[in-house]
């Protein structure tokens, strides 16, 4: 059995998760419109690598501060239904479908917050979610994370700390990303797909002989 390890954002979808969340939140009044302003500057450091994850993390969980979480499940529910399933790639599907009928096991790994990324992972019929892991307290969210961060070296340090609790070896590990701050991941894998790279991780795909894949809606 081979290991597919699927990025979520401008991999899977044609976007990206947290701020297509957040602005689901804006236009349903669950969150002030100022929240875009402040999350856009935060991606901006993201696209730069530089971003402080915790920052992020701190400012996009602030809405759910309190909330419980099974309130907060049927918006994400409704959410996922109307802004995520409509931007997944077709080829994303495809490339999915193949390893299912491979027998592979399918884990998406996100730098997004698991509340979003769990459900989402499951509607794509994944196997296994690993995300930024968000705090709740009796039931409702607290605003904070915990764990290891899901986000550059992170990435590969959470992946080390789930497989340390499998019964069983995977024979060879698949890597799907579009993101330079994935190089960690796609290095480590034994077959790496860089899908619509930027010209930086272009180069470093040329230079390390991995797959270079255009997809579109």
């Amino acid at each position: 059995m081979d290991l597919a390890l699927f990025d979520l954002d401008e991999t899977l979808i044609s976007d990206d998760t947290t701020s297509l969340w957040l602005r689901w939140l804006v236009s349903e009044g669950f969150a002030p419109p100022g929240l875009l302003d402040e999350e856009r500057v935060l991606m901006e450091h993201y696209y730069q690598g530089c971003l402080s994850m915790e920052d992020y993390m701190r400012t996009t969980l602030a809405p759910l501060a309190g909330l419980a979480t099974r309130t907060v499940d049927g918006w994400i529910g409704r959410f996922i239904q109307r802004d995520i399933l409509p931007r997944v790639y077709p080829q994303a599907r495809e490339r999915l479908e193949w390893h299912r009928q491979r027998g592979d096991l399918i884990l998406v790994i996100s730098a997004s917050g698991e509340q979003l990324v769990n459900p989402i992972a499951a509607a794509l019929g994944a196997d296994v979610a690993l995300a930024v892991g968000v705090s709740i307290v009796d039931e409702r969210y607290s605003g904070g994370i915990f764990g290891t961060i899901t986000y550059q070296q992170g990435k590969l340090t959470r992946l080390a700390e789930w497989q340390a609790e499998q019964p069983h070896l995977f024979d060879k590990i698949w890597a799907y990303s579009d993101s330079m701050n994935d190089a960690p991941m796609l290095a480590h894998a034994d077959h790496a797909w860089v899908i619509n790279p930027a010209p930086p991780l272009h180069a470093l795909a040329e230079q390390h002989g991995w797959e270079v894949h255009r997809w579109v809606r």
